[in-house]
C-alpha cells in the first residue's frame, strides 16, 4: 500500500502503546503520516497494532519494553535514531493507577507506582534528552493526569507521582531553549487504568468517578496538537477533561 508519510513526518517514540490513550495516539500519529516507534510490555498488542497501521500505509516500529529498565527506553531510542539520525519527539505515556488508601499499606503497589509513574519518565528523558540537545531541538510530552493538580481520597500515591511528573516537566522546560516540553493532563479517560484497582472499596467507588469520561482519541488529539506546533511554539500544559465531568 502507498505510504501515507508527509514531508512534515517526525520521527516518534511512544511508550504505553498497548491500550488506551497509548494505542489511540499510536493510531492518531501514525495516521498522519509521521515514524512511530511503539512501546509496550504486551507485544502481542503492539504487533497486532503495528501490522494494523502498517496495512493502512503507516510507519510503525513496535518494541517490547518495560520503562522501569532504562536500558529498555535506550533500546527503542537507539533503534529509532539509527533508522532515522534523529527523535524529534518522546510521548512520556506509559502509566499505572493502582488506587488504595494509605492505611491499606499496598507498599508494593506504591512502589510500583513510583517505578512507572515517576522513574520511567526520567528514563525516558535520559535516553532522549542528550540526542535532543545535540540536533538543537525536540519534544518531549509527558502524560500526568488532573490527579497532577489536585488529590483525592485513595489517589495519594497516584497524585503523588503525577506531581511529580508535572515538577519534572516545568523544571526541565525551564532548563532548555531549545527542548520543547509539554504536560499532558487528561480527566477521566475510558482505559483499563481503573481494572488493576485491587481495594475492593476504592474499585466500587472509581465507577462512579470514572462514569463520565473521554475517549482515549480526544487525548491524543491534544498530544497531536502540541507537537503541530512550530519549534519555537511550546504549548507547555494542557488539561483536557469531559465537558459534563467535575473532576
Amino acid at each position: 500500500m502507498q505510504s501515507i508519510a508527509s514531508v512534515t513526518a517526525k520521527v516518534i517514540v511512544l511508550t504505553g502503546a498497548s491500550s488506551g490513550i497509548g494505542e489511540a495516539t499510536a493510531r492518531h500519529l501514525a495516521r498522519q503520516g509521521h515514524y512511530l516507534y511503539i512501546g509496550a510490555r504486551r507485544l502481542d498488542r503492539l504487533t497486532a497494532l503495528q501490522d494494523e497501521l502498517r496495512a493502512e500505509g503507516g510507519h510503525v516500529e513496535a518494541v517490547q519494553l518495560d520503562v522501569t529498565r532504562p536500558e529498555d527506553l535506550q533500546a527503542i531510542v537507539s533503534q529509532a535514531h539509527a533508522a532515522h539520525g534523529r527523535i524529534d519527539v518522546l510521548v512520556n505515556n506509559a502509566g499505572v493507577m493502582p488506587l488504595s488508601p494509605l492505611a491499606a499499606l499496598k507498599i508494593d503497589e506504591w512502589n510500583r507506582t513510583l517505578d512507572v509513574n515517576v522513574r520511567g519518565v526520567l528514563h525516558g528523558i535520559a535516553a532522549v534528552l542528550p540526542i535532543m540537545q545535540a540536533q538543537g531541538q525536540g519534544h518531549i510530552v509527558n502524560i500526568a493526569s488532573v490527579g497532577a493538580h489536585q488529590v483525592w481520597p485513595s489517589s495519594a500515591v497516584y497524585c503523588a507521582s503525577k506531581f511529580a511528573v508535572r515538577a519534572i516537566s516545568d523544571g526541565l522546560r525551564q532548563e532548555t531553549d531549545a527542548i520543547r516540553v509539554t504536560l499532558v493532563s487528561p480527566g477521566v479517560v475510558e482505559s483499563e487504568l481503573a481494572d488493576h484497582i485491587t481495594d475492593e472499596t476504592t474499585r466500587a467507588a472509581m465507577r462512579d468517578f470514572r462514569r463520565i469520561a473521554l475517549p482515549p482519541q480526544a487525548v491524543a488529539q491534544a498530544i497531536a496538537y502540541a507537537i503541530a506546533q512550530p519549534d519555537d511554539v511550546d504549548v507547555s500544559e494542557l488539561i483536557v477533561r469531559p465537558t459534563a465531568s467535575p473532576y
